[in-house]
C-alpha cells in the first residue's frame, strides 16, 4: 500500500513539473534603443492564463497607455494553444541606460517572473515616432542592406555584393518588386543565380531578424579611385499590426506599401604597383597556372599539329589577353582558335582559357617553338609573378628539303626574283566601237512617238504615285519603323567599315542592334533593358538560343569598353550580329 502511495505522489510531482516546464512568461520591448522624445512599447506574454499580474514599477518612465489586455485561442493539428498579453506604452523621463524590472504572475499556484530588460535612451530625435504608425513600423523592422565583401580592392580584383532583406519577427513582407536596379558603371559585373529565396535567421545590429538573399553580384573594378555602386530599391507590401482586435482578442493586421533602398556604396579601388611590373604584363590579377603544349613533336611534312597556350586558375580570366605563340617563319601557322571554360561563382571567375594554333610544316628538319612568358599580379603576396613555358622542338621526319632558305629563313643568294613587266604584250581589242556613216532622221521613229506619248501616259501614273505617297506619309508608325530599319542597315555598314577600330566599331554595332529592335518590336530607346528585350522576343516566338545570342552581342558591346579586343573577335561579333538579325527575321511572329 505504501508503495502505491509513493508511486502516486511521484506521478503527481512529475506531472506538476512537466506542466510548470511548459509555462512561458516573458517580456518583449518594441526596441532596445530610442530617443527621449519617443515611445516604448512593452508586452508581457504568457501561454497559460494566470492571476495576480503585477507589472514592474516603471520608475524611469511615464506610463502613457496601458495595460491593454489581449487574449487569443487557437487549434493547430488538434492541439489547443493559448496566448495572453499585457501591453504598456511608456515615455522615457531622462537619457541613459535603464532597466525594466521583473513582472510577476501566478499560474496554477506557482509564481512566474520575467527577465529584466535594459533599454538605452538617447537624445531627442528630429521627429518623435508613433509606434503604431505603419511607416514607423516598416522603418524600424524592415531593412534592405547591400553587403560588400571588400571596399578597397585592387583594380581587376573580384568583390561580391550581396543584397539582403531583413525582416523583424513581429511583422512580415507579403510582396515586393524592384523599382530601381543597381548599375555598375566602371565595373565588369556578373549576377550569381540564387536559385530561389530561402528564409534564414540572422542578426541585424545585434537583434534577431529573418532575412532572404535577393541578389548576388560579382564585380571587377575597371578603374582606379573612388567608384560608386548605385542602390537597389524595392517597393514592398508589409503586414503591420493595428490597434483593432477581432472577437477573439487577436490584433488585426493591415497592409502598407513603402519604397526602401539599400543606399549607394563607395568603393576605393587601388592601382596595381608600378614597381617590378613586368614588360609583358597585360592585366591578369589572381592566382594562375600557365603552360604551352603540343599535340605532336614528330610528324611528316604537310601533316598538322596543334600547339595550345593555356591559362587556368582563379581571377579575371575574361579580362586580359593571352600571350602569343612564337612560331618560326618556315612553319605555316593559322589564326588561333579561342576556347573559354570559365564559370563565375561568389568568389569570382574560375576555370581556364586557351588558344590553339594549327601548324603545318612544309619541309623536313627540326623547328623549335621558343618559350614564352605569362605575368600576373598575385593578390595573396601582392606582388607580380612570371611563369615561363618550356621550349618545344618539332621534328619533321619526312618531306622536301628547304633549299630556298637558310637556317634563318632568308632567301639563298643563288636564287633570283622574277620581275613582271606589264608592257611585254599588247592584247587584241574585241570591241572596236565602230560608228555608222549613214545618218537616220528622228521624225516618226519609235523614239519620236515614245517622247510624244510618254507625258500623257505619265499622268495616271503620277496620280497613283501621289495617292501611294499620301498613304505612306499618313502611316506614322510605318515611317518610324522604316526609318529605324534604314538606320540599322546604316550602322551595320558603319560597323563593318570600323573593323579594327574597337570603340567606333562597338558603338556603331550597338546602335545598329538598338535601331533594329525599334524597327521590329516598336520599343522606345528608354525601354532598352536586357530583361525587356528577352521578354519581348520570347513573346514574339523567337527561339531561346537566338535570344541568348542577341543578348550576348549586347553584352560584348558593353564589355568591349573595358577589355582589349582583337580584330578576329570584332569580325566574329559582326558575323554573329548579322546572323542573329537574320534568324530573328525568320522566327519573329
Amino acid at each position: 500500500m505504501k508503495t502505491i502511495k509513493h508511486i502516486t505522489i511521484l506521478f503527481l510531482l512529475l506531472a506538476t513539473s512537466i506542466a510548470s516546464a511548459q509555462v512561458k512568461f516573458e517580456a518583449k520591448v518594441s526596441k532596445s534603443e530610442l530617443g527621449v522624445n519617443e515611445r516604448l512599447r512593452i508586452d508581457f506574454e504568457m501561454n497559460q492564463d494566470g492571476d495576480n499580474f503585477n507589472p514592474p514599477s516603471f520608475q524611469d518612465f511615464t506610463v502613457v497607455a496601458g495595460p491593454n489586455q489581449s487574449v487569443s485561442h487557437s487549434w493547430i493539428n488538434g492541439k489547443k494553444s493559448f496566448n495572453k498579453t499585457y501591453s504598456y506604452f511608456l515615455a522615457p523621463k531622462n537619457q541613459g541606460k535603464f532597466t525594466i524590472n521583473q513582472a510577476t504572475i501566478e499560474i496554477d499556484g506557482e509564481v512566474y517572473k520575467t527577465t529584466p530588460i535594459t533599454v538605452n535612451i538617447t537624445s531627442a530625435v528630429d521627429k518623435p515616432k508613433d509606434p503604431n504608425d505603419p511607416d514607423v513600423i516598416i522603418a524600424d523592422n524592415i531593412h534592405l542592406v547591400a553587403e560588400v565583401s571588400k571596399t578597397n580592392p585592387y583594380i581587376n580584383e573580384a568583390i561580391t555584393v550581396v543584397y539582403k532583406l531583413y525582416v523583424a519577427p513581429n511583422t512580415g513582407v507579403s510582396n515586393w518588386r524592384e523599382t530601381s536596379s543597381p548599375s555598375y558603371n566602371d565595373f565588369w559585373s556578373q549576377n550569381i543565380d540564387t536559385k530561389g529565396l530561402k528564409v534564414l535567421n540572422g542578426k541585424y545590429k545585434g537583434e534577431d531578424y529573418r532575412y532572404v538573399v535577393l541578389r548576388k553580384t560579382v564585380l571587377y573594378p575597371q578603374k582606379t579611385g573612388k567608384l560608386e555602386i548605385e542602390p537597389l530599391s524595392l517597393d514592398i507590401t508589409v503586414d503591420v499590426p493595428t490597434n483593432r482586435r477581432n472577437i477573439f482578442g487577436e490584433r488585426l493586421m493591415t497592409q502598407a506599401h513603402k519604397t526602401i533602398t539599400a543606399g549607394s556604396r563607395q568603393i576605393h579601388v587601388k592601382a596595381l604597383p608600378e614597381k617590378n611590373k613586368p614588360a609583358n604584363f597585360t592585366g591578369a590579377v589572381g592566382d594562375f597556372d600557365f603552360r604551352v603544349t603540343s599535340s605532336k613533336t614528330e610528324l611528316n611534312a604537310t601533316e598538322s599539329l596543334s600547339a595550345t597556350v593555356e591559362v587556368s586558375g582563379n581571377g579575371n580570366l575574361k579580362l586580359f589577353e593571352l600571350p602569343n605563340l612564337n612560331v618560326p617563319s618556315s612553319l605555316e601557322v593559322y589564326e588561333p582558335e579561342n576556347k573559354d571554360n570559365v564559370r563565375t561563382t561568389g568568389s569570382g571567375m574560375q576555370g581556364k582559357r586557351s588558344q590553339s594554333y594549327t601548324i603545318v610544316p612544309q619541309f623536313k628538319g627540326k623547328y623549335p617553338l621558343p618559350s614564352i612568358s605569362f605575368s600576373y599580379f598575385d593578390l595573396k603576396t601582392e606582388s607580380y609573378k612570371t611563369l615561363t613555358s618550356d621550349e618545344i622542338v618539332i621534328d619533321v621526319l619526312q618531306g622536301p628539303t628547304n633549299v630556298a632558305s637558310n637556317e634563318n629563313g632568308a632567301i639563298s643568294p643563288n636564287k633570283q626574283t622574277v620581275i613582271a613587266n606589264n608592257d611585254q604584250f599588247a592584247f587584241i581589242k574585241t570591241k572596236p566601237n565602230l560608228v555608222s556613216a549613214k545618218k537616220s532622221n528622228f521624225f516618226k521613229t519609235t523614239g519620236f512617238w515614245t517622247a510624244l506619248l510618254a507625258p500623257l501616259l505619265a499622268i495616271p501614273l503620277a496620280i497613283v504615285f501621289r495617292n501611294k505617297r499620301d498613304e505612306r506619309l499618313a502611316d506614322v508608325t510605318g515611317n518610324r519603323i522604316r526609318k529605324a530599319d534604314r538606320l540599322a542597315k546604316k550602322y551595320l555598314s558603319e560597323a563593318k567599315r570600323a573593323l579594327g577600330q574597337k570603340e567606333a566599331f562597338y558603338v556603331a554595332l550597338e546602335k545598329a542592334l538598338h535601331n533594329y529592335l525599334k524597327a521590329k518590336l516598336q520599343i522606345e530607346t528608354s525601354d532598352f533593358t536586357k530583361e525587356k528585350i528577352t521578354e519581348t522576343l520570347l513573346e514574339r516566338q523567337v527561339e531561346d538560343h537566338t535570344v541568348t545570342e542577341f543578348i550576348s552581342i549586347l553584352k560584348n558591346c558593353e564589355l568591349a569598353r573595358y577589355t582589349p579586343i582583337t580584330q578576329v573577335e570584332m569580325q566574329q561579333d559582326y558575323d554573329k550580329a548579322s546572323k542573329t538579325i537574320s534568324e530573328i527575321d525568320k522566327q519573329i511572329r
